[in-house]
């Protein structure tokens, strides 16, 4: 974890230092915010920002949104007065921590912001295969494509690849291309010159040049504009990236590791996916199989949240009883990891009694988990209809059907377009492509309803 330091280093905040390296933080340290969004702009990453209460956090984090630079902050102070450190919550920082520090504190506060605690916790024969080939290959310069559903964990395998790698002492940099719009993405990829539109007040350096030396992981890369991937491919083959306004390029030292959770075989089909910059980025393929694919691993991750979230409330650490077990291991975790990490911090809350009984491991709706006798009847219940579904659908083109799944799920979405394209399994880009066909060849199609967004 990178931490900047920001205020002068008196001998109380020299101790927080000491004690944010001891646990494991890499520190650099400015005085002023003006020389903190200077190091930030200047590509000096960093994961958290500890800044002394005494200086203008709200101006600072004012400073970083408008250079799309999003840190999160934490303040500190001498003698916790309480109106200071209310005024740096209500500016925007995450947390404050008390000077004299407390090393406890700083290590929990630094793991809680970052959210880094994401071990490897493998026990799966499948994971296991899964993690042989990420050793073989992790010492290489390979780009490697990681694939799998959502909530699958392909973020935690792109940093395990990472921290086998021989830039694991290197930064590790990782852009949610989904999660940015189009009009962001180049600058926060590539970096801009002062003047190169309206709001660059200044050179900004892009997430190449912040990782130059080091891993950069794009994740859900199937998101990316076809423009901004050729911009890309030229990046990857050259080793070198031209800034937004730039007059010439910038040579970087990136090895780059991608994840997608869509076929990107079948987007190159559909044209939303260039062939030549799959074949780049797919030198080696990680292919991760859902939760309910690698039994052996669920209750080894439930009990690993279990202890995490435990922790993170301070409630005590109850063992899990052998029927929450036995429930947690017949359940086919739709959502994967993550649906099941969330399950377990409910679980934790609403715990009693010395274990974690299966009562108190509840879906999102609220639902119990079904014994797994029951789970494998509604699965075969499923199975009969979908069978029947696909009767009904012989005798039409693929084409037909697809218009009618998509018009189907767009109105049990209420015509909302972001929640039907992510229950599809495709970008909003192309659900409004179709609906656009679909409209131009005179079909009805579902409008956003009162209290459903069109987004």
């Amino acid at each position: 974890m990178r931490l900047l330091v920001v205020g002068k280093l008196n001998g109380q905040l020299s101790t927080a230092v000491k004690m944010a390296m001891a646990a494991g933080a890499k520190v650099s340290h400015v005085e002023t915010i003006a020389a903190a969004t200077h190091a930030l702009r200047a590509g000096q990453g960093a994961d958290l920002l500890l800044v002394d209460y005494e200086l203008d956090i709200a101006a600072l984090i004012e400073a970083n949104e408008a250079e799309r630079i999003r840190v999160p902050v934490v303040a500190c102070g001498v003698d916790a007065d309480a109106k200071k450190a209310g005024d740096a919550i209500r500016a925007g920082a995450k947390e404050f921590i008390p000077l004299p520090p407390d090393a406890e504190m700083i290590a929990a506060v630094l793991a809680a912001v970052s959210d880094d605690d994401k071990p490897m916790i493998v026990r799966d024969p499948a994971m296991t295969a899964i993690l042989a080939v990420a050793d073989q290959v992790a010492p290489s310069e390979a780009s490697i494509l990681i694939t799998g559903e959502s909530g699958s964990g392909k973020e935690v395998v792109a940093r395990y690849v990472h921290q086998k790698s021989r830039r694991a002492s290197r930064p590790f940099i990782s852009v949610n291309c989904a999660a940015i719009p189009e009009n962001l993405l180049e600058s926060e990829l590539f970096g801009h010159e002062k003047g190169a539109f309206t709001g660059a007040v200044a050179r900004r350096i892009g997430k190449f040049e912040e990782a130059s030396g080091g891993t950069l992981l794009l994740d859900e890369i199937s998101e990316m504009d076809a423009r901004l991937q050729a911009k890309l491919l030229r990046a990857i083959q050259e080793r070198e990236i031209d800034r937004v306004g730039g007059s010439r390029p910038v040579k970087v030292d990136i090895r780059i590791l991608a994840t997608s959770n869509r076929d990107l075989a079948q987007a190159v089909k559909d044209g939303t996916f260039r062939e030549d910059l799959l074949y780049r980025l797919n030198v080696v393929n990680l292919r991760l199989p859902p939760l309910r694919e690698r039994p052996g691993d669920v209750v080894a991750l439930a009990e690993f949240f279990v202890k995490k979230y435990a922790k993170a409330n301070a409630a005590p650490e109850r063992p899990l009883s052998a029927e929450a077990k036995r429930r947690l291991a017949g359940h086919r975790w739709p959502g994967n990891v993550r649906e099941l990490e969330n399950a377990m911090h409910r679980a934790v809350l609403m715990a009693s009694g010395p274990e974690i009984e299966e009562t108190a491991i509840r879906l999102p709706d609220g639902q119990p988990l079904a014994p797994p006798d029951m789970a494998s009847r509604a699965a075969s219940h499923a199975a009969v209809a979908a069978e029947a579904v696909t009767r009904a659908f012989v005798g039409q083109t693929v084409a037909q059907m697809e218009q009618q799944l998509i018009i189907d799920t767009l109105s049990h979405c209420l015509g909302n377009r972001t929640h039907a394209a992510n229950i599809l399994g495709i970008s909003i880009r192309t659900l409004r492509n179709k609906l656009k066909e679909y409209t131009e060849a005179g079909v009805s199609v579902p409008a956003p309803q009162m209290g459903a967004s069109a987004a």
